[in-house]
């Protein structure tokens, strides 16, 4: 007796469907890594942006540690980033800026007679912007 061929056998009918779900599992777990790549490189990006802040909150409270040791001479201190401060020190610190951060440059305002210091720290890293940190304070 021979078999109809208008009704294939269950097996033949079965064929290929575990080729089809290896297929669709492995395109879930392409997914997964794909998500992980992207966080790691979100990560890694909030990382640097976060080192960068704290850089700048570190070197701005070095500078103004300097100045109260040396309240005598605060006026010394004041600069844009265009003049560089008269104090030895406190050009080194703009220095240490610049190097710091990714074109990092700094300002200083300081007025002896009230005490007041306000500090601006400008650093550009690579397409995300520029970014500042802004320090007032009083010293007396």
């Amino acid at each position: 007796m021979a078999r109809s061929s208008r009704h294939p056998s269950r097996r033949s009918a079965q064929r290929g469907v575990a080729l089809i779900e290896a297929l669709v599992g492995i395109l879930l777990f392409a997914i997964g890594i794909l998500g992980l790549v992207g966080l790691q490189a979100s990560m890694t990006k909030a990382q640097t942006t976060a080192k960068a802040r704290g850089d700048a909150a570190y070197l701005a409270n070095e500078v103004v540690s300097r100045m109260w040791l040396d309240r005598a001479n605060m006026g010394n201190y004041t600069t844009t980033p265009a003049t560089v401060c008269t104090n030895t020190t406190c050009a080194a610190w703009v220095n240490k800026v610049a190097t710091t951060l990714p074109v990092g440059q700094a300002s200083i305002t300081a007025t002896p007679s009230t005490g007041s210091v306000q500090l601006t720290i400008t650093w550009s890293p690579p397409s995300e912007g520029t970014r500042t940190y802004v320090l007032n304070t009083s010293i007396k």
